[in-house]
């Protein structure tokens, strides 16, 4: 069984890359944290779209649970191969950084770079044995350029970018390839409480992003076509920053 696991895959881009790559055939493994709802009407839009899917509890910044959530399916599953890995999962506390909490850096560090480093250490070796594997990591455009009122959320995706760049280095000759997605303002529950109107004016498109733009991305980087291009980070913003 092939299989496509996404982190952070309950909501927003997250289910949006589940879907696509239900469509494209993979069993997925659906991470979520703490909202099963949600998660639960993601493996039902797997299902819709014509493929099988699982739910995988397990908070992505805690070593512990990574290995013994993902660890034991790992286990459980040696004739399944994960083919694909969508590094999603993220979260977001904005504040200028002279007011900003020691809780609220270590937090959004831990769940994008920490988590980055914990899921992608307990799949690689498999990905490396089979000589193949697709890893994409979310960023973002705050991670490119900065962005005021997101010191912490930038650091954060920009060292994702890094060692993006380098892991891919490491293991090209593996087949493995790692690539990143950066969107820009894009249209989900984690954008909901900023001023659409106001921000879209700033966007040469004139408007946020679908979910759905990014999970193409995505799509791209996951399939076989896409296996001499590694280390890159493909901007999804509508033309905000180049």
């Amino acid at each position: 069984m092939k299989c496509a696991l996404i982190t952070g895959g309950s909501r927003g881009i997250g289910r949006a890359v589940c879907i696509k790559m239900a469509e494209l055939g993979y069993h997925v493994l659906i991470n979520y944290k703490g909202n099963e709802a949600a998660a639960l009407e993601t493996l039902e839009a797997v299902k819709a779209a014509g493929s099988t899917g699982e739910l995988l509890q397990f908070n992505v910044g805690s070593a512990e649970e990574v290995s013994s959530v993902l660890g034991a399916w790992m286990e459980a599953h040696k004739e399944d191969q994960i083919e694909v890995l969508v590094n999603n999962a993220g979260v977001r506390e904005d504040g200028l950084m002279f007011m900003m909490s020691e809780a609220q850096w270590n937090n959004v560090l831990n769940i994008s770079l920490n988590g980055f480093y914990y899921v992608t250490k307990q799949v690689l070796s498999s990905m490396l044995m089979k000589r193949y594997g697709r890893i994409i990591n979310m960023v973002s455009l705050s991670g490119i350029k900065g962005l005021a009122g997101q010191t912490n959320y930038s650091a954060a995706k920009a060292g994702v970018i890094g060692a993006t760049k380098a892991l891919a280095q490491e293991i090209a000759k593996r087949g493995v390839t790692v690539n990143a997605v950066a969107p820009g303002f894009i249209k989900t529950d984690m954008t909901a409480e900023l001023n659409e109107k106001e921000l879209a004016a700033q966007v040469p498109m004139n408007r946020f992003g679908t979910a759905e733009e990014v999970a193409e991305a995505v799509a791209f980087f996951a399939s076989k076509g896409a296996g001499y291009i590694t280390g890159e980070v493909l901007s999804i913003n509508g033309g905000l920053y180049t």
